[in-house]
Parts: C-alpha cells; structure tokens; sequence
C-alpha cells in the first residue's frame, strides 16, 4: 500500500534544483542559437561537397539582379567559383562564374551541368542560371 510522503523524508527544496536548471538551459538555447546564426561565419572551403552544394544553393537563391550586387560581394559568400569563364566584348567585361549546387555523377569531378551559372558584366551581377549562360554567348 502507498503512504503519503511526509515533509521529513523529502529534502528540502527538493524541487527547486531541477527547476533552476530547466530555468538556466531554457536561457542559454537561445543565445546559443543566436551566435551560431549571427556570429559563426560559414566558410565555404572547409564544407564537405554537399554541405557546400546545399550552401551554395541556398545563397545563390538570395541574390538579386537590381545591379546592387557586385562580383566581389558574392565572392565573399561563396568563395571563389568551381569553374569560370571571362572575355571582352569591346570594353565590356564578360564574367561567367560556376558554382556548383547539384551532384549529377559522384565521379569527384565537377561539370557544368551540376552547377549554376552567374554572369556578371563589368563586375555586376546580371543573370542567374540558363539565363546567365545565354547571355554570355549571345553577348557582341
């Protein structure tokens, strides 16, 4: 048969130390979630191949075309491109940056069909993906 605890068999405060800490882990999470966010710079060259491929994707997904965002702007995201082209057309600088985003073979070589393009004119961002790739060539 059960009996009632009495006061003089629980420790006193008995209650309070698992709620004091419940109370410390529940305050640290959030500052801990808020420096890996804010604070913890990934770097693109330390990534295995497919944290890198999933980063790149997420980041090429955030840039704009409104000519605000510059080749060196990106390159401090994503680090240097996995593959590239370059050319002048007159005095037009022509930039074709490939950064992989999508594993095709697991042959540890990288093609152009697993990545996304970037074309930047006189150093500006101007198209994204197939885009990119046609204006490139098509570019007199």
């Amino acid at each position: 048969m059960l009996q009632p605890i009495s006061s003089e068999q629980t420790p006193r405060g008995g209650w309070l130390k698992p709620l004091l800490i419940a109370a410390l882990l529940l305050a640290v999470y959030p500052l801990g979630y808020y420096l890996a966010l804010h604070v913890y710079q990934d770097d693109p060259a330390t990534m295995s191949w497919n944290d890198r491929e999933a980063f790149n994707k997420k980041i090429i997904a955030t840039l704009t075309l409104d000519g605000a965002v510059s080749q060196s702007d990106v390159q401090q995201k994503l680090g240097g491109p996995d593959l590239s082209e370059a050319r002048r057309s007159g005095a037009t600088l022509l930039q074709l940056a490939y950064y992989r985003t999508h594993r095709a073979l697991s042959d540890g070589l990288t093609t152009k069909d697993e990545c996304t393009a970037l074309l930047y004119i006189d150093r500006q961002l101007v198209a994204i993906g197939a885009d990119a790739e046609r204006r490139y060539f098509s570019h007199e």
